[in-house]
Formats: C-alpha cells, structure tokens, sequence
C-alpha cells in the first residue's frame, strides 16, 4: 500500500460580523482593483512596446500604488491579498503562454466571485480558530467535517458568491493511501438519459437538476427583467435568481461527488471519453441538457480522486466511434442517430443497447491503450 501527501482544500461556509463583512468587503474590492489595474499595465507594455511585463515589476507597482495619494486605501486591507492576487495573474499569463487556457480577462463588479487569499504569514489557526489578518475576531466557521489531525493550513480563501454566503477554503498537506486493488476496470459513456452507463450494464439515472427547477427560475428571471435598474428591487431579484442558481449547482455537485467516489471505490481501472464538452454546447438542442449533466467536472473528480487513492483513469479519443462499433465483432454501423436507442449488427445479428454497447468498447479500447499504447482514432479510410 503506498502513503502519499497530497495538498487538500477544506471548504467550509463561515458568518461574518459586520465589522468583518464590511473589511472583506474592502479586501475584495482591493484585490479586484489591483489585479485589474496590473493587467492593464502589463497589457500596455506589450501593446505599445513588445514588452513583457514580470511578476517582480508588478510587485513594486504595488508599492508605489499604495504610496500614491489617490490609492493610500490600498493600504487598509491586509497586504497578503494583494500580493496573492498578482500571483494568481502571473498564472493565468503563464498559462495562456502555453496555451492552456485564453488570455486573462478583467474582473467585473457583481460577475466575478469576490475572493482574497491569505498565506501563512496573513492568518492565524489555533484550538480550531481562524483569525485573519488585520482582523480582530476568529471567524465563525461551521466546522461540517473536521480537519486531518494535526492540520497545519498553508493558505486560505475566503470567497463571497452571488447569493451574499461567506466560504472559506483552507489548504492543508493530508495523508492518503492507495485503496485496496480490487482488479475490476470500467468503461463510462455519458449521457443525457442517463447520466452514466457503465459497461458492465449498469446506469446511473440522470437526476436533471435544472429540469426540476426550470419553473421557478424562469418565474424568477421574468420577475428579474420587469425590475428597473439599479433599484432595491431589481438587487432583491437577482438575488433570488441566485439562489436557486446556487440550489442546483449545489444538488449537482453533491451528486457528482457520490458517484465519483463510488466508481473509484469500486474500480481499479476507468475509462472515459476525451469529449469535447466546450463544442458540445454549441449544439442549441442538447446544450441544455449536457450543461445540466456536469460532464466535465465528472471527470476532473474522476482524475484527481484516481491520483489520490491509486487507481487509473484513462482517456481514449473524442473520435472513437464507440456507439456504431459492434462490442461483439467489431462491425461498423453506418450511421447511428441519437434516437435510435437499440440496434442489432448487421454482420453479427448481436442486438445492443446504445449506451451498455458504447460503454463495453470504451473500455476494450483503453484496456488497448493501456496494455501497449494501441491508438483509437478511426482510420481516414
């Protein structure tokens, strides 16, 4: 059995006094003038002199914000967050340099999630209570889950989200070990219908989070529109479309976590497919539907919960026809629409579910990749 640390976020909701609520306020504004002023700054310098700006030069650009009598409020809320939030840009520049995600963007007032991060030397934990920096009181954390024993946290983010609750995500080094081998391997084909299929013929329904409360968001959103801008209403409107916003990412979540972990629990080897969730969307029939479906997320909890407990993920090409080969010959279907649910091959006479069918060739084909590097891409032919 292998032992391994591994950096874990806690994520815990917190209440704040109002003296507390009013300096995070200050720190979010702060940090959300600063990252956007550095990008603006590193934005010019290359626009108008093919320059590259580095993290240092930012980092004394602080200094000489803080200074300037235009900006000496800079100087109110704790310097840690200030100084994380150029970081976090100098990662999103390298990051866009290769070409992993697109170039930064500025963050907006009311359409970004206001957030700060705290290191080491800006928070203090002691006896389960954390104290931020410049801040007098411990906050009033709802512990719903204990830390690991003797959990020494490096970093903390508080966030506040668009329904006005208060989170805090506490970084700390915890020890986890390989689950027992069990020796099985599965294939996964997302769906709509439902959510997984496994090839061993099993499904997970699709619980269609949004669906069950597409009524009182659309009530909520007209109500939303016929608010006049800017007024007391309009803020209570888009607060209540919020919520039930957060409602269903909440269930979703949840939801994705359970099967998540069940999969990984019980499998030593999975198999997914490399979808193409981002050109999925685009599609106005099923954008809906696979939006709701969490597909993406499903994944990156499959991969990092692998990485933990010793187990293997595998990801075989987006272009595999899985659904049109047969699992039972190898025959390729012509043509395979969405609606046809079952089919039977025609070389063979094996009559397949769709889903159970596309599932049991996922797994063949990563069993291949996995053995001795086989590819999966359809020949051009």
């Amino acid at each position: 059995m292998v032992i391994r640390v591994v950096k874990r976020a806690y994520h815990y909701r917190f209440y704040p006094n109002p003296e507390q609520a009013e300096n995070l306020s200050k720190t979010f504004g702060c940090v959300r003038y600063v990252y956007n002023r550095a990008l603006a700054e590193r934005h010019r310098a290359w626009a108008l002199e093919q320059r590259r700006v580095s993290h240092a030069e930012t980092d004394r650009m602080l200094t000489g914000w803080k200074r300037d009598p235009g900006t000496l409020w800079l100087a109110e809320p704790s310097k840690g967050p200030l100084q994380a939030t150029l970081r976090h840009l100098q990662t999103a520049y390298v990051n866009f340099w290769q070409k992993r995600a697109g170039y930064p963007s500025f963050k907006k007032k009311g359409k970004t999630t206001d957030s700060a991060t705290y290191f080491r030397n800006c928070f203090a934990f002691r006896d389960g209570r954390l104290t931020l920096a410049k801040q007098s009181a411990p906050l009033e954390v709802v512990w719903s889950r204990p830390l690991p024993e003797g959990a020494d946290p490096s970093q903390v983010t508080v966030s506040r989200n668009s329904r006005g609750q208060y989170h805090v995500s506490i970084l700390v080094e915890d020890v986890v070990s390989d689950l027992p081998a069990t020796g099985a391997a599965v294939g996964l084909d997302m769906g709509v219908s439902s959510l997984v299929t496994l090839s061993n013929a099993e499904k997970a329904a699709n619980p269609r989070h949004e669906r069950r409360d597409r009524e009182r968001l659309a009530r909520a959103q007209r109500d939303l529109s016929r608010r006049q801008k800017g007024s007391r209403n309009r803020a209570r409107a888009r607060a209540r479309v919020a919520r039930i916003h957060g409602r269903i990412s909440d269930r979703r979540r949840d939801g994705l976590h359970a099967l998540s972990t069940a999969i990984i629990r019980e499998n030593q080897v999975v198999v997914v497919e490399d979808l193409a969730v981002r050109n999925m969307v685009r599609s106005h029939s099923l954008a809906r539907a696979i939006s709701d479906a969490g597909w993406r997320d499903l994944r990156a909890m499959l991969e990092y919960k692998a990485r933990w407990y010793g187990r293997t993920v595998i990801a075989i090409d987006r272009w595999y026809p899985s659904s049109r080969t047969c699992s039972a010959c190898g025959a390729l279907a012509e043509s395979l629409p969405l609606d046809i649910r079952e089919w039977t091959c025609h070389r063979c006479g094996a009559h397949h579910d769709r889903d159970v069918n596309a599932a049991r060739n996922i797994l063949a084909a990563g069993l291949a990749v996995k053995a001795c590097g086989d590819g999966v891409r359809p020949l051009r032919s």
